[in-house]
């Protein structure tokens, strides 16, 4: 299942249901902006806006090799029986929660033990607290299904672009604001940066923020949200 997948479902429900003639804005964090890119390059004529933050409208090769890490974790865990296991495989969704921790986010969140002000004292007790504890809930099949989906991540992977991602960046006519945030491991500013080059009307406004990817993770630091509740506010008002 692909972004263009999940959006072109979205684009009916929208359209063919609601009646939706024009969207304002589109906004989503990490492949909820992934979607937002893909909302933008395939329907320009309904979207006037959109506010993708720590996302890309391409995964990079280097994300692409992060993801294949944490599903490694998981995949080759003992109790993940290759996909047909009868119980949750804890033994791998631990693995993939750990190996997760060091990626969503920053080496300055650990160095200066960020993770205190959400109740956790160590980097262990954090891993086990935040990072375990949200992976423990989740089926392993679906976390791989969402994998797929985050490394097939393309808006130019389909039968309208062809591969041509300069094309598809082209595109987008939506007043766009790519809010990245500036210690992200696996979707770093730089990468907006180079995708704006191709962009009719782009900004690139990074997230001064020590929190790496989960920076921009709803609800989880107020300044960040402050920030981007403040991007949107004002993109929405032009």
């Amino acid at each position: 299942i692909t972004h263009w997948d999940n959006v072109q479902c979205q684009h009916r429900l929208l359209t063919g249901h609601f009646k939706v003639k024009k969207v304002a804005l589109v906004a989503g964090f990490s492949m909820g902006g992934q979607q937002a890119f893909h909302w933008a390059a395939l329907f320009p004529d309904l979207v006037a806006r959109i506010a993708p933050w720590c996302s890309s409208a391409k995964t990079s090769n280097h994300n692409w090799v992060f993801l294949e890490g944490v599903k490694a974790a998981l995949v080759n865990a003992i109790d993940f029986d290759e996909g047909w296991y009868t119980a949750a495989p804890v033994r791998g969704l631990r693995a993939f929660a750990r190996v997760y921790a060091g990626w969503g986010p920053s080496p300055a969140f650990y160095r200066e033990e960020c993770y205190t002000r959400h109740g956790f004292s160590t980097p262990e007790d954090f891993m086990i607290g935040f990072w375990e504890h949200r992976f423990l809930g989740r089926d392993a099949n679906d976390l791989l299904g969402m994998l797929d989906t985050w490394q097939r991540s393309d808006i130019s992977d389909n039968t309208v672009f062809r591969g041509d991602y300069r094309k598809a960046c082209r595109a987008i006519r939506a007043d766009t604001v790519m809010l990245p945030s500036a210690t992200d491991q696996y979707f770093p500013v730089e990468d907006n940066r180079i995708q704006k080059r191709f962009m009719r009307s782009a900004e690139v406004r990074p997230i001064r923020t020590t929190y790496g990817h989960i920076g921009g993770a709803p609800g989880l630091n107020a300044d960040n949200m402050q920030f981007i509740d403040d991007a949107l506010t004002a993109l929405l008002a032009r």
